[in-house]
């Protein structure tokens, strides 16, 4: 179980200091104890938040050598690709949300990728599957990352790519101690993968993975990130990398090709937002789930949270039934909008919140129907940055089941992703199977703004957890009260069990789980109401944030306690 935050107790909704109070360490009332991991961090010139601190100082470095908040994102998400790759990498998918301080607006970048075009629903039914496989050749999809870096540099960044590149390329050539924390989920995903041809022989070039403390070289992907630097996005999707991957994909049953690499393309959109309580909060639109945090929010927007407290089964309980309700929409019309029609718009509308509002009653909920709303035609890195320009970057970036499906073309350095489990193998569906679609995401980044003027950049790693923690973090600063640190440290609820995109049908009222941190009062009388209870050691997610003090012309920082995360500025 969680302890890094020290148990709050019934107090913790009296004991939250205000957002920008001058403590910058909150008190429980009961214990005197604090109950932050640490104090949050503050900077003028610029801010970098990522979840391992040499990706941090990577960024600063960028931002202190005339890079703005783009090139010190794409540098930091380099360098997590080589020092975490349980969590993220090139074989992986991107999304981001951009603050552009010049034209005073917001910008959405999908750079997630299609299934192979060669793949038919058809197959996976010749092949007597109910499901995709989690791993192997089957799953795997075009890897988006690659070419979301460059499309983001292109529209925003100030330097070379050589240049942005540079440090990653140097670590991997040198090697870095590893950590404890990537150790333990290195080793873990040892017995899965190792199977997969190429896997060994990057990852284990000694028989095992490399245990905390030792050093560990990757020269396959400096080789892959050179070419980068060099030959830029057409070295991974039309050059070298592609042509490498596509003949491992045939000399190994897969069916990802040349051909799906060289079309691939990434996508501008326009985020999307709900206004919770003088806070204007925006996701990007599906394929990812990141409209669940706005549906949750919405319908919270009638209850008066603050006067619940914190601690207390009725927030609990309300949080909880929302995100039920919020989920059920997401298993029904989550999809690729290139595929099928999604009701956006009348999903995050007050109307609706409203009307799915007063579905909540006294009792947990044993199963929720997807609602109607009106049809309107029209494992995981996450990381933040910000320049003294103004500008702001919001960027999640994933392979899927932490290091992907396995697949590791020899030489290059990374695992390709396995993000094509999220279709359903149902014809019909918004999800269905498709050659060519995009698959159900989970990864989302997020931003808030106030008045029309940044405020947040943040983000919660973590699966199906990100939309519900995405919420819990707005509920805990405006509701609460908390500061940015407390924010992320404050013991969170998972809700598990709801239907899924990919299938899933939930018909128990799913499992809840409380972070140390909650009473033994509240847990009683959830279950008296209904819920299943039920310990969870992990999947609580990792939070990351930077907040633009606009009185004091400074940002302030904020880095997960439950992970090797670091907010840093200068």
């Amino acid at each position: 179980m969680f302890t890094g935050v020290r148990p709050l107790g019934l107090a913790l909704g009296l004991a939250l200091s205000s957002l920008l109070a001058p403590s910058a360490v909150a008190y429980d009332r009961i214990t005197g104890e604090p109950f932050a991991s640490r104090s949050p961090v503050y900077a003028e010139q610029g801010m970098a938040a990522t979840s391992q601190p040499l990706a941090t100082q990577v960024a600063l470095d960028i931002l202190k050598s005339g890079g703005n908040a783009i090139d010190a994102a794409i540098a930091a998400n380099a360098v997590l690709g080589l020092v975490e790759p349980t969590g993220c990498g090139i074989g992986g998918d991107l999304f981001a949300i951009v603050w552009d301080a010049e034209s005073q607006q917001l910008h959405g970048l999908n750079a997630s990728g299609r299934s192979p075009q060669s793949l038919t629903l058809e197959e996976f039914q010749r092949r007597g599957l109910d499901y995709i496989p989690p791993y192997g050749p089957l799953p795997v999809s075009v890897p988006g990352a690659v070419d979301g870096w460059f499309e983001l540099s292109e529209k925003f960044g100030k330097l070379p790519m050589s240049q942005v590149l540079a440090p990653a390329i140097e670590y991997a050539e040198r090697g870095f101690p590893v950590s404890d924390l990537i150790a333990y989920y290195l080793e873990r995903s040892a017995p899965r993968l190792g199977q997969y041809p190429g896997f060994k022989e990057t990852f284990m070039p000694e028989g095992r993975m490399p245990k905390a403390g030792e050093r560990f070289a990757n020269p396959g992907l400096a080789y892959s990130y050179k070419l980068l630097a060099k030959e830029g996005r057409e070295a991974f999707y039309q050059g070298e990398i592609a042509r490498r991957i596509d003949q491992y994909m045939k000399e190994n049953g897969g069916f990802l090709s040349y051909e799906d690499l060289s079309s691939h393309r990434s996508e501008w959109v326009d985020p999307v937002s709900v206004d919770y309580r003088g806070v204007t909060l925006w996701e990007l639109p599906p394929p990812g789930q990141g409209i669940a945090a706005l549906q949750i929010l919405k319908i919270l927007e009638g209850y008066d949270i603050a006067a619940m407290g914190f601690d207390s089964p009725e927030y609990v309980h309300t949080f909880v039934e929302a995100k039920k309700l919020a989920f059920a929409d997401r298993a029904k019309y989550y999809a690729d909008p290139e595929f099928a029609q999604i009701p956006v718009k009348g999903l995050i509308s007050a109307e609706y919140a409203q009307a799915r509002r007063a579905e909540i009653g006294e009792r947990a909920a044993k199963a929720v129907e997807h609602g109607n709303p009106a049809l309107l035609h029209g494992d995981t890195i996450y990381l933040t940055t910000a320049d003294r320009d103004g500008n702001m970057v919001s960027l999640i970036q994933s392979n899927y089941r932490g290091m992907g499906s396995g697949m590791t073309p020899p030489g290059l350095g990374f695992v390709l992703q396995d993000r094509g489990q999220l279709f359903t193998l149902e014809e019909g569906e918004a999800n269905s199977y498709a050659p060519g679609k995009r698959p159900f995401h989970t990864i989302i980044p997020a931003f808030a703004t106030r008045e029309g003027k940044p405020w947040l950049s943040f983000g919660v790693m973590g699966g199906a957890t990100q939309p519900q923690a995405h919420a819990q973090i707005i509920i805990n600063l405006v509701d609460f009260g908390m500061n940015l640190q407390e924010a992320g440290d404050a013991p969170r609820i998972l809700h598990t069990g709801s239907s899924q995109p990919t299938g899933e049908v939930m018909t128990d009222g799913g499992v809840v789980s409380l972070e140390s941190g909650f009473s033994y009062q509240t847990r009683r009388e959830l279950m008296k109401r209904g819920h299943v209870m039920q310990e969870n050691l992990g999947g609580y997610g990792g939070y990351q944030a930077i907040l633009f003090d606009e009185a004091n012309g400074s940002y302030i920082g904020a880095s997960e306690s439950r992970k090797d995360g670091q907010a840093a500025g200068y």
